[in-house]
């Protein structure tokens, strides 16, 4: 059975999603989402079903607006994890979703513990 490129898309994201659940251990969730044209990531405190705290590249205040690569996900990374300790989140788990751990979202990654997140 051939699967396409979306199905193994959502197949990888459940598997991680999973995972993490049962890991987490009452921590917030850092939850990174990246289309064609932008990068996003939240905190989200599964418990209670609520953000704590976001950035994306569509904030003009970040200077990264319509940019995709990795120089805007380090930008990300590193607001995050401001906006984080300013909500009073010290250590998160992360959720790269369905993406490959490379690139983008290592950048992202390594920006946000360089700020301080601890995962």
């Amino acid at each position: 059975m051939a699967l396409n490129k979306r199905e193994l898309f959502l197949k990888r994201r459940l598997r991680v999603r999973n995972k993490l659940r049962k890991i987490s251990d009452g921590r917030p969730r850092l939850s990174v989402h990246r289309s064609s044209k932008n990068i996003s990531v939240q905190v989200i405190d599964d418990v209670k079903g609520v953000t704590l705290a976001a950035a994306s590249s569509l904030e003009k205040d970040l200077g990264v607006v319509g940019k995709n690569n990795v120089e805007a996900a380090a930008k990300i990374g590193a607001a995050i994890a401001e906006r984080a300790k300013k909500a009073g989140v010290e250590e998160v788990i992360f959720d790269r979703g369905g993406f490959l751990f490379h690139g983008k979202i290592k950048a992202l990654a390594d920006a946000a513990r360089e700020g301080g997140l601890k995962f």
